[in-house]
């Protein structure tokens, strides 16, 4: 059994082997590193004993484990960062200041009314923030408890957590399993080591990278193998560098240089290979990807951050009150004394009221007061808003709209403290991959000898019929302005194509909306995964009867050869399923299947296809000797396979970019006219080209290439390539292909709606630029008639000189476009999209040339970052938020939009197929992209604008209950004197006022949810800040002012001149102030009534109920006896309840207070009216029932500004379709008149009517 293992092994190996030439050469112990020399030295420094973990747990070889945490607190630092956390706030930081005085004899209130309320402010807002880490915790711990097989001696591997793993461990990962922790690789499941990785949790591309063990480490393929495996690993210390590693891995009494190509990083995954076996090199917080990252950040909105400003201000006036106080008091004492003899102020000597030091007393005063007033500032705003936000953040969780029935996830907040950021959201910056898309390809279309295949219709194409009434397609076939023979027999062929391809594609006679439905339903009826494909013409081998089948067959025979992908499985219903480095190919490989050439088998050095024989109709298996592999690259931007047939004839099948189609036949024009058309339906294009060799080239050719194969030095890999670009030469074009890289499901519509709400979207992916513009594309980020403006160094920078250079060349670009952009701004339509890679960005991003790089890209609609890492996509948020001072989201999937989430003000993960690191990292998480449309226009705008309502009315019903008090003291003579009992104070905040608040702050809508979808120009208002601008801050304050005045000043009129009773007696202090507090509290709740748009049962209940509570809260304290009581007792029920005079000042009071608020609105909507005022007034008068085109009139102005977004691409192609339609009749019109029988006509009528 034992020497039949290795032939059983070897045999599955030898589809994967040895396929790749330009992979690097396999290290041996004969290689020598060039950077040999560093290790050992600073940065260099780490020792890693292999299968021998227990030596690093002690020093001096002692590293971290491998737990991971998101975690903000821990048991130790939890209680000082959040105290320094909460007393941060400036309000809570007065409060202790209150709460310190309030034990000297300088207290104007009982002490307990004065620290109980701080201790319950603190209180629950340090409970929120422990509650929300141990969530984080808990989703840490998901991750941390994952299972990995590891070596506990014996040979033997056993199951353990990810969190318990030890540098040196040795651990077997096998296939689809994430790497617990950065790797080397052993061995794997293949004879020479090989083994495929899924880095998209780190760069963003979905392509499989091949990693390769030493030779050395072959032999260790079983877990026995283990049992005395002993070796020394020295190598750089952690850096969070992705793409280098240097390091020496001593064996056996060798040391062998080791390379990125055998290190596995953690949160990549192993496909497309049974197994590996690899040792821990770095562990939790050293691993690569962790160092990526970042800790998470305490983020603030932009709503609480001014609040403080508020505070200040509230501060300030409580500062100027006090000291108006304290000078007055000084004056009373000092001058007015001798008229007060009867309080013996000289007698008692009293530091507040002694005459003999007016100054001293009058600072006393000032501090009395500062804690007197402390009502100004509102201690229960922190904890009401941290209240309101939970709140309002289940209630985003329970939001049945956005879950989503595939995946069974919905959005979660995982922190409430950015609601109501969502609603100001300015600029996004999104990933690309597993966040736009799926992952997903699949083949849509082809483009054979200049004849166009998969004749779909896209969504802007279908939605400019509909406004035109026009036939689309057919337009597009007859206004390309194209003559040549393909495009005549294209037309023709379309034309005569039977009613399953013209009817569903064109529907000339039928209503779009049964186009629509017929289009979509052919898309459901695809039952082939990655073949979304429909035209009669080829399918079910309809193909074999045109007249270019041996164009057609060598056409399939590029897409079933040209590719490094194996067949895996046989499904039931003989169709086969592949891997392969990239999504493209398996996707190729399934068309041609589709098409009848069914890629079957492959070894080291043939392949097999299934072809189909057009003059028999039968499927034969013909084996094709593979010769030679040439590797796409970026430079060339191709690959290519040298096959030989069964005759012995050599071909080159090729596929590349766009460049390839330069040697093309009669066709070119029309299929690069094909490629622009795919592009602009957002499709990856390829073309197919091939060409046949003699024999005697090949040998000369291949003899060069293998010398270069065989070269070992730095310059290889430049030999590979020219001898690759000397035989590719001279290819005759095939045609092309078009992929889609599948969005998901309502990207288009979201990115649409988003952009009518005012944001841009910057798009930053690790792809290629070509990838990234065709999804800019699919997602109507980008549309035909857009000016792309392209960033790119044309040549490397390796010397300083170079550098600057290069800096100089990107210099001109930007100044060259900031000019473009500034001659064409006065154009209404003139959008502009600029588009650049990671090196264009980083020389971008330098202090140099920062200034001008935003000066073009802010003024861009779109901007577009290619090939960007994951330190550079946070750092372009960081510098994007700098410098524009914008509010800014990003949203990602992976592991590399890590930096990013947590650098942006709000941070959103997509629980996606990427695993959880970015959702572990954000703010907020959603199930698909298009969820973040209703988050942000929905959700957003209510946040919002219910905390700035809340904060505002905070600040309205302090002020205007605080002000009285002030008021008072004037009254008094300034004598410090305090006109409400203790427990009327420590009600208002506690019971009396707070309900209704949360209630406005929880559930208020200015427009419903739907209203908000269909003008989503409504968002505009938290991105111009409407809502907490100064100028509303201090018309509130304003508002609080006459209303304390009002309240004041009505109520000491009425009890200071006339009896309370028909008793005839008297208001005193207690009267006085029970009588202000009431009415205090009518008029702050009927205020928040009148501020309320959206009116529930809760909200009626909590706004009368706290009238009533009041009423019942001062029967039962007045009931109690005077003990507790005290000059409160019977009050209510034996002085003022039976006064008419009490109800009916009350009723004056609340009146002649809350005018000022009436008319203002009365005039505001009359005459200055908002958006949503206009809408709420459509929306109650039903205007938008019985009056339907002006409703949808009111909408479209919302779209007129766009130039990004579906619905702008839509308008785009209607007025590029309406000038081609016009130049169309115009060059008809010119024929007609200029043709000899027109003029002959022409001069016959003339003639006759002379």
């Amino acid at each position: 059994m034992a020497a039949a293992r290795p032939s059983g092994r070897r045999k599955q190996k030898l589809k994967w082997s040895k396929l790749y030439t330009f992979s690097c050469l396999r290290p041996s112990a004969d290689d020598s590193s060039p950077n040999e020399h560093l290790l050992g030295q600073p940065g260099f420094s780490r020792v890693v004993f292999c299968n021998e973990p227990h030596l690093h747990k002690i020093k001096p070889h002692k590293y971290s484990n491998n737990y991971v945490s998101t975690t903000k607190y821990n048991l130790i630092t939890f209680l000082p960062i959040a105290l320094f956390e909460q007393f941060r706030r400036v309000a809570n930081l007065y409060f202790l200041l209150a709460a310190i005085l309030s034990v000297t004899p300088l207290r104007p209130f009982n002490q307990v009314s004065v620290i109980a309320p701080l201790v319950f402010v603190v209180g629950i807002s340090m409970l929120k923030e422990a509650v929300e880490d141990w969530h984080r915790f808990l989703q840490d711990n998901k991750v941390n408890s994952r299972k990995v097989k590891v070596h506990v001696g014996n040979g033997l591997f056993v199951q353990k957590s990810w969190e318990s793993l030890l540098v040196g461990d040795v651990v077997k990962v096998t296939k689809n399993e994430y790497f617990p922790s950065d790797l080397l690789l052993l061995s794997s499941s293949f004879e020479d080591g090989l083994c495929y990785v899924e880095t998209m949790n780190l760069d963003g591309e979905t392509n499989l990278k091949a990693k390769r063990s030493l030779e050395a480490t072959l032999s260790l393929d079983e877990d026995a193998d283990f049992f005395k495996f002993n070796a020394t690993i020295r190598c750089e210390d952690p850096n969070p560098s992705l793409y280098t590693f240097v390091g020496n891995f001593d064996f056996e009494k060798e040391s062998y240089p080791l390379s990125p190509t055998q290190i596995l990083l953690r949160d990549s995954k192993l496909r497309n290979t049974e197994y590996i076996y690899g040792v821990v090199i770095f562990t939790g917080p050293d691993t690569k990807a962790v160092r990526n990252s970042m800790r998470s950040p305490s983020k603030r909105s932009r709503v609480e951050r001014k609040m403080d400003y508020v505070i200040y201000l509230l501060f300030a006036i409580l500062t100027l009150i006090s000291l108006i106080s304290a000078i007055g008091s000084s004056f009373y004492t000092k001058f007015d004394s001798s008229k007060m003899w009867y309080l013996r102020l000289r007698d008692d000597h009293e530091d507040l009221f002694n005459p003999d030091d007016p100054m001293f007393s009058g600072f006393l005063q000032f501090v009395r007061s500062l804690v007197l007033y402390g009502y100004l500032i509102p201690i229960s705003l922190y904890v009401s808003i941290e209240v309101v936000k939970v709140l309002q953040a289940m209630l985003i969780n329970k939001d049945i709209n956005m879950y989503d029935e595939t995946t069974g996830k919905s959005v979660e907040a995982r922190t409430s403290n950015l609601n109501e950021e969502l609603g100001q959201v300015e600029m996004i910056l999104s990933d690309k991959t597993g966040t736009l898309t799926c992952n997903q390809m699949e083949f849509r279309k082809c483009s054979i000898e200049g004849i166009s295949y998969g004749g779909e219709v896209t969504e802007v194409d279908l939605a400019a019929s509909r406004r035109m009434n026009i036939d689309v397609e057919r337009y597009r076939y007859s206004l390309d302005g194209s003559d040549s023979t393909g495009r005549s027999i294209e037309m023709f062929d379309l034309s005569t194509a039977d009613d399953g391809t013209e009817k569903d594609v064109l529907g000339s006679h039928e209503d779009p909306k049964t186009v629509k439905s017929r289009t979509s339903n052919s898309r459901k009826d695809s039952i082939t995964k990655g073949f979304n494909f429909r035209d009669n013409r080829l399918m079910d081998r309809m193909w074999i009867y045109r007249s270019n089948v041996s164009d057609m067959m060598m056409f399939f025979r590029v897409m079933a050869l040209c590719h490094t992908g194996i067949p895996v499985e046989e499904n039931g219903n003989d169709k086969t399923k592949y891997e392969a480095e990239s999504p493209e190919e398996v996707a190729f490989l399934i068309a041609a299947q589709e098409f009848g050439f069914k890629f079957c088998q492959r070894t080291q050095s043939t392949m097999v296809v299934q072809e189909l024989d057009p003059s028999s109709g039968l499927e034969v298996k013909r084996e094709y000797k593979l010769l030679n592999l040439l590797e796409f690259n970026s430079s060339r931007k191709r690959m290519s396979v040298i096959v030989s047939n069964e005759d012995g004839e050599i071909f080159l099948l090729c596929k590349g970019a766009d460049e390839l189609a330069d040697n093309g036949r009669t066709y070119q024009h029309v299929t690069m006219m094909h490629l622009s058309n795919y592009g602009e339906d957002g499709l990856r294009t390829m073309v197919f080209a091939y060409k046949k060799i003699g024999a005697p080239e090949y040998e000369k050719w291949n003899s060069e290439f293998t010398t270069a194969k065989a070269n070992i030095g730095p310059e290889r890999e430049e030999l590979l390539e020219n001898a690759s670009e000397v035989i590719e030469k001279d290819l005759l074009l095939l045609g092309a292909v078009a992929v889609e890289d599948k969005l998901q499901k309502g990207v288009p519509e979201c990115i649409d709606k988003l952009a009518q709400a005012g944001l841009k979207i910057w798009l930053l992916t690790g792809d290629k630029k070509e990838t990234a513009v065709n999804i800019g594309f699919a997602c109507s980020l980008l549309r035909h008639d857009m000016k792309q403006l392209h960033l790119c160094s044309s040549k490397e920078s390796k010397s300083n000189q170079q550098m600057k250079d290069v800096k100089e060349e990107i210099l001109r670009q930007l100044q060259s476009y900031n000019q473009l952009i500034i001659n064409e701004e006065n154009r209404n339509d003139a959008p502009f999209a600029l588009v650049l890679d990671g090196k264009a960005l980083e020389l971008s991003l330098s202090i140099d040339l920062r200034k001008h790089f935003f000066s073009v890209a802010m003024n861009c609609d779109v901007v577009i970052c290619c090939r960007v890492s994951p330190k550079q996509k946070a750092l372009v948020t960081r510098m994007v938020k700098e410098h524009s001072g914008k509010a800014i989201l990003a949203i990602g999937d992976g592991a590399n939009d890590v930096g990013m989430i947590q650098e942006a003000d709000i941070g959103v993960g997509i629980s996606g197929m990427e695993g959880m690191q970015a959702v572990m990292a954000s703010d907020f998480s959603l199930p698909q992209f298009r969820f973040l449309e209703r988050l942000l226009i929905v959700h957003g705008h209510w946040c919002y604008k219910r905390i700035s309502k809340m904060i505002l009315y905070f600040v309205y019903k302090n002020i205007a209950f605080g002000l009285t008090l002030f008021y008072y003291n004037i009254f008094t003579g300034f004598s410090g004197q305090d006109l409400y009992d203790d427990w009327y104070m420590v009600m208002f905040n506690v019971l009396l006022t707070s309900l209704p608040v949360i209630s406005l702050g929880v559930l208020e809508q200015d427009v419903s949810s739907d209203v908000c979808l269909q003008f989503p120009a409504l968002y505009q208002e938290g991105q111009r800040n409407i809502c907490f601008s100064w100028k509303r801050i201090i018309g509130w304050i304003s508002n609080a002012i006459l209303t304390s005045l009002s309240v004041f000043i009505v109520n000491i009129c009425i009890f200071s001149q006339s009896s309370l009773d028909k008793e005839g007696n008297i208001a005193d202090i207690e009267h006085i102030g029970t009588i202000t507090y009431t009415c205090i509290i009518w008029t702050v709740n009927c205020q928040i009534a009148l501020m309320t748009s959206h009116f529930t049962w809760i909200s009626h209940l909590l706004i009368w109920g706290s009238i009533l509570c009041w009423y019942i809260f001062l029967y039962l304290y007045s009931a109690l006896p005077p003990l507790y009581s005290q000059n409160v007792f019977h009050l209510f029920t034996d002085q003022i309840g039976p006064a008419p005079m009490y109800w009916i000042a009350t009723l004056l009071v609340v009146v002649v207070s809350l005018l000022p608020y009436y008319v203002h609105v009365v005039v505001q909507r009359s005459f200055f009216p908002m958006d949503d005022h206009i809408i709420q007034e459509m929306k109650c008068s039903g205007t938008d029932v019985t009056d339907t085109p002006m409703w949808l009139r009111e909408q479209e102005k919302s779209k007129q500004l766009t130039q990004i977004g579906y619905s702008a691409r839509v308008d785009a192609k209607i007025r590029h379709l309406k000038e081609q339609l016009h130049r169309k009749r115009k060059s008809i019109y010119l024929t007609v008149t200029n043709s000899p029988i027109y003029k002959t006509v022409v001069r016959r009528d003339i003639t006759t009517l002379h």
